[in-house]
This record gives structure tokens, C-alpha cells and sequence, in this order.
């Protein structure tokens, strides 16, 4: 049996074999939907940069406020508009301007409970921007805002006349065997052993992502776009209990997103 890190970089060296993305794929109007103020810079900064360089006509949606990060050592009327102006320096950074950046609001950790109203929405900016593509959390997302992102996207395309392409792109879905190792106290680490098992040790994001884009030359501005997430990045507060994303896997986490290449898996709303 391969040691970890060893399969990890073997699998690594596979994905990098998927399909690329065309410049005419790049270049197409999209929609990023993104749970958190920071998912749509881990998932898909890179893409949205090159995106912006081949003038795409390019939206990002924030499902929910992220209003509960750190609420048990900051007010959550003051996280709102900490990680919303996070979210704007970060977009600036990403290559949009304001008015390309929409907050829709919905409570953080609550989007379960108002996926009807969360559609309605969706189905008001799709019919809007009529966008060629979307870009979502991955299906087997193991964060409920994520998986619901995923469905609430997905329930609001039934109603959308044209076929369009849909990019699911992974999160928290890095965090199992082989990818990361395991971390945090026991409940955590049981979690991610779930994970990795419903994730066939990896195997699984082998078998179901089919395109990648290299963002090789993009990769330092997109750094630069996720060091604006503060309160997600540093601790603000002198307090062990304000977690970073760098302290999941000690670090092995955030690096499945700064490889040379984002992933994703690619279908249309017509499948």
C-alpha cells in the first residue's frame, strides 16, 4: 500500500491530466456561487481571474452573510460587514469591480431552511444575466451551505430555458484520505474518516471531475485575493479558538488549492 503523501502526489499527478478548459470556455459569461465569503476564491479564484483577463462577463453570488465564523468571539451584526467588505477587497482583487458582486444575505449555516427563497433569487439573477455557465460547490460537498448552494442552483436551472454548462468546484470535499491528513479532536477526526471512506479514499474526485484550469500564472493573485479574507486568514483575536483555514490539516488543506491547477466537474442543466 502507497504511504499517504506518495498516493497523494500520485493522485495529484492524475488530475492534472484532466481536460483543460477552451479559451472560448474561459471567455464565456458565468455566474460563481459561492456559500461563504472565501469559497468562491478557494474554489475558483484562479478560473475567475482568467476569466476577467478574457473580458467574461463574470458575477459572483454570496448565498449567506457568514455571519457564524467567529461568532462566539465577535458580534455577528460586526462579522457581516467585516467579511462583506472582506469579500469586495477580494473580488478587487479577483479582477471584478463592485457592482459584479451580489450579496443575497440568507444566514450562515440557515440556507437549508430558505432553500425556497434562495431559489427564487437564483431564478431572478439567472433570468437576468443569462449567464453560459455556472460555477457551484461539488455534490458530495460535506458542508450543509455548500451541499445546499448545490441545490438550491440546481433546483433555480429547472426553471432556465437554455442549456448551460454547469462547474461544480470542491471545498471542504479536499478534506479526506489521501488529500489531507486527519486533525482536530475526536469528532473531527471521526468526521473525516467518514468522509474519506464515502469518498473511496480518494478515488471518487478521480472519477468525477473531468476538467481543470491551469492557473499557474495566476496563482500569486489569487493569494493575494484570499489574504483579504481576513478573518478567515489570520487571527485576529490573541485566542487559540479563532481558526484559520491554515490550521485544518496543519496546512495540507489550503494547499489543494494552491496547486498549479483548479478542477472541476463539468455538466449541463439539460443531463
Amino acid at each position: 500500500m502507497f504511504p499517504r503523501k506518495q498516493l497523494r502526489d500520485r493522485y495529484f499527478q492524475q488530475i492534472n491530466q484532466l481536460q483543460p478548459l477552451s479559451p472560448q470556455d474561459l471567455a464565456a459569461s458565468a455566474i460563481v456561487f459561492a456559500p461563504h465569503q472565501d469559497d468562491e476564491t478557494l474554489g475558483c479564484g484562479g478560473t475567475i481571474i482568467l476569466k476577467q483577463l478574457a473580458a467574461a462577463d463574470t458575477k459572483i453570488v454570496f448565498m449567506t452573510d457568514g455571519s457564524r465564523s467567529h461568532n462566539h468571539l465577535i458580534p455577528q451584526a460586526e462579522l457581516v460587514i467585516r467579511r462583506q467588505k472582506e469579500a469586495l477587497d477580494a473580488a478587487k482583487c479577483l479582477g471584478l469591480k463592485p457592482d459584479q458582486v451580489i450579496f443575497l444575505g440568507f444566514g450562515d449555516g440557515e440556507l437549508q431552511q430558505a432553500k425556497e427563497q434562495a431559489k427564487e433569487k437564483v431564478v431572478q439573477l439567472l433570468l437576468a444575466h443569462q449567464p453560459q455557465q455556472v460555477f457551484i460547490p461539488y455534490v458530495r460537498e460535506t458542508h450543509r451551505d455548500h451541499l445546499a448552494t448545490n441545490q438550491i442552483v440546481l433546483a433555480a436551472l429547472a426553471h432556465y430555458p437554455q442549456t448551460i454548462n454547469i462547474y461544480e468546484y470542491p471545498v471542504w470535499y479536499w478534506h479526506h484520505f489521501p488529500w489531507t491528513k486527519p486533525w482536530g479532536d475526536r469528532s473531527l477526526k471521526l468526521a473525516y474518516l467518514k468522509a474519506s471512506i464515502k469518498a473511496k479514499l480518494g478515488r471518487q474526485l478521480l472519477q468525477e471531475f473531468n476538467y481543470r484550469v491551469d492557473i499557474n500564472t495566476v496563482k500569486t493573485q489569487k493569494k493575494q485575493a484570499l489574504a483579504q479574507h481576513q478573518t478567515q486568514m489570520e487571527r485576529l483575536i490573541d485566542d487559540p479558538s479563532w481558526g484559520i483555514l491554515k490550521d485544518v490539516s496543519e496546512g495540507e488543506w489550503l494547499e489543494c488549492f494552491f496547486q498549479n491547477i483548479e478542477i472541476f466537474r463539468r455538466t449541463t442543466n439539460k443531463q
